[in-house]
This record gives C-alpha cells, structure tokens and sequence, in this order.
C-alpha cells in the first residue's frame, strides 16, 4: 500500500545566495511562493522541493546536512518527487496547490555540497513549481498528487453536432469533485482507428494517468469503443469493468448488456462508461475512489521497477 505523503521541512531564506532554515510553518502566496522567501516572485520558479528520502540516503554517505541546505523550500517524504511530470499538481493539506513547473536545475558554480561531497542531489532530484492557491504549509501536512484525468465522448450524432454531449460534462463534474484535474476533453465519432489513435496519443504523449471513455459500448455495429481500447492498453484491469457491471444489475438487468473494458497502457489507466450521463456517473460512482488508489499503486509500482 502506497505511504501518505508529508511535509517534513519548510525552509527559507531572506536574501539570495544564503542558506534556507526550516520555519517549520509559512503561508504560501498564490503566484509568489512563500512568504518572505528570497526566491518567490512572478516566475516559475516559486517553490522548490526535494524528497526526504533521497536527502536521508544522501546523509547516510556522510553528509550530515540540514533541511534547507539543498535550497529546497519544502522537503516531502515518501514521494518520489523527480518522477513527477511537467504540468502535475499536488495538494497540500486542504488549500495549497502547486504545479510542476521545472524537474531538476543546472548548477553553473558547484555548491559546498558537491565540493564537500562529490555531487549534489538538488540538480537532477529537485522539482519547481508555481502557486497555483495559496495557505498556511506546515510540517507533518499531507502532500498528495492531483492525477490528470481525460474524459472522451465517443459519439457519432455528437461528434456531427447533431446531440447535445450532456454525458461527457457529467464525468467532468464527477472527476473534479473527486480531485482530478481534467486535462483533456473531446467527442469522438465512433471510429475505431481515430479513438485508437486518441488514446494512444493520451497515454504515450499527453502522459494523463486516466482516461474516462462515455458511449460506443453497447451492442450497436457501431459500438467499437471496448474494442479499440484492448488494442490499446497493454494489461487488463477487469474487476474495475466487473464493479461497474456489479453495481448497474441492482438497478436494471439491462446492465449485462455492457461490453465495457477497463485496463492499463504505459503509465495510464483507460475505463469505459455507459454512454447516458445517468449511467455513465453511477458506473463511475461504483469505482471512482478506488481506482484512485489503483492509479497510486501504478505509479509506486513503476518507481520501483526503474530502480
């Protein structure tokens, strides 16, 4: 089971060029950074992190540095902060969200840090971001990863203009209530080689960490959307498909009728939905918060494996 994520150091310092102390508490402002921090301002660079975990395997070689001596603003244990992409957002606690804006920095002068020790974590280990809501950030808050979510609409009649889409913008609602960004939306005619196309582009290019399909899952001849999303995913996840299933057949029988697949490609995870809004929010409604925890065990898993 993948660890929460906390803050265990809030560091900063007054003028450029010195070292940050941990304050253990500071408000962060929006589009600034922390307060009183020499490094805030308008730019994309307004808040620096570092993992505790690499800063604890790097002082276990003998360097005995303090929090703050990497320059990092904040220090988060139990998230591998590098992994992290351009563009990802984390919370912390209930009112502060950041995204990523840079991963690592080039050192032109080598640091006390790597004269003393060889090398220096902060240049490839290190993350920027900018803020995006401010608050109080203190030792011990929760950090966690808002997931990047794209929701499809895989309609004939609405791709041609000729329906209003009301189940995409239903799923929308539904993902963002429940913390994801939403990153992407489209309506799709249902064709196979474009949503083959789509989704692949998605997953290998656009990097989001799930993909919400609406319609083309029933039995009509033009119903392709299960199938071009197993030419696709390279695992299967078929209890997520079940749930869903499971959890329509206590309210109409119809729900055996639905071809609806669910399964995983690169580093993102792909569930089909019901093409009504009604059907297509119950359905996500019986699944939503765990493939959550899916979607972290998928990235802890990748981690571990590039080590």
């Amino acid at each position: 089971m993948a660890k929460t994520a906390y803050i265990t150091a809030v560091c900063r310092s007054a003028a450029r060029g010195t070292v940050k102390h941990d304050i253990q508490s500071c408000l962060l402002i929006k589009n600034f950074g922390l307060d009183g921090d020499a490094h805030g301002g308008n730019w994309h660079r307004q808040v620096s992190l570092l993992s505790q975990d690499s800063i604890d395997v790097f002082n276990a070689r003998g360097a005995e540095v303090k929090p703050g001596a990497f320059g990092e603003n904040l220090a988060v244990r139990n998230l591998d902060l590098k992994t992290l992409p351009i563009g990802c957002r984390l919370r912390i606690g209930d009112e502060v969200l950041l995204e990523v804006t840079q991963i690592g920095k080039t050192c032109h002068n080598a640091c006390e840090i790597a004269q003393r020790m060889g090398t220096c974590i902060m240049p490839e280990e290190g993350i920027f971001a900018r803020v995006l809501q401010g608050g109080m950030v203190s030792v011990g808050d929760a950090v966690r990863v808002v997931w990047r979510a794209a929701v499809l609409t895989i309609s004939d009649k609405g791709a041609a203009g000729l329906r209003e889409d009301t189940s995409g913008p239903a799923v929308c609602r539904m993902a963002k209530e429940h913390g994801y960004h939403v990153t992407h939306t489209a309506i799709l005619p249902d064709d196979f080689d474009l949503l083959v196309q789509q989704l692949t582009t998605l997953c290998d290019e656009d990097r989001v960490d799930l993909i919400l399909t609406t319609g083309g899952t029933g039995f009509a001849p033009r119903d392709i959307t299960p199938e071009a999303t197993e030419a696709v995913i390279t695992r299967k996840a078929p209890g997520i498909a079940e749930a869903m299933r499971a959890g329509s057949m206590a309210i109409t029988p119809r729900a055996m009728l639905s071809r609806a697949t669910a399964g995983i490609r690169a580093k993102a995870l792909i569930v089909n939905l019901p093409g009504s809004p009604k059907g297509a929010v119950e359905n996500l409604g019986f699944v939503i918060d765990t493939i959550g925890h899916g979607i972290a065990l998928l990235k802890a898993a990748e981690r571990e494996c590039a080590r």
